[in-house]
């Protein structure tokens, strides 16, 4: 079974910083957009951010640009997002994916969620 495997979450107060990290197997690192969504108690998960497999192109949800930045390491297969300027309502389970556009319903590959609270 095709593991992307995050870490990084955790508890943080407004206005900090956490960086995600995922791990994915090479074959699907090498071949697929790398992307992150979310999701919050109560509500649906969505799109938060993209990298192409290159590398060369980077897509944002509006309210997270400026703030959090994506980016890829192809040495160690591995995708990252760089959070800043935290505010509560970032709140969420973070879910990398391998996906080929930014809709749920179109992804290949899940990880398991990794939780990220911010507080106020």
């Amino acid at each position: 079974q095709v593991q992307l495997v995050e870490s990084g979450g955790g508890l943080v107060q407004a206005g900090g910083s956490l960086r995600l990290s995922c791990a994915a197997p090479g074959r699907i690192f090498s071949n697929y957009s790398m992307g992150w969504f979310r999701q919050a108690p109560g509500k649906e998960r969505e799109f938060v951010t993209a990298i192409s497999w290159s590398g060369g192109s980077t897509y944002y949800k509006d309210s997270v640009k400026g703030r959090f930045t994506i980016s890829r390491d192809a040495a160690k297969n591995t995708v990252y997002l760089q959070m800043n300027s935290l505010k509560p309502e970032d709140t969420a389970v973070y879910y990398c994916a391998a996906t080929n556009s930014g809709s749920v319903d179109e992804v290949y590959y899940w990880g398991q969620g990794t939780q990220v609270t911010v507080s106020s």
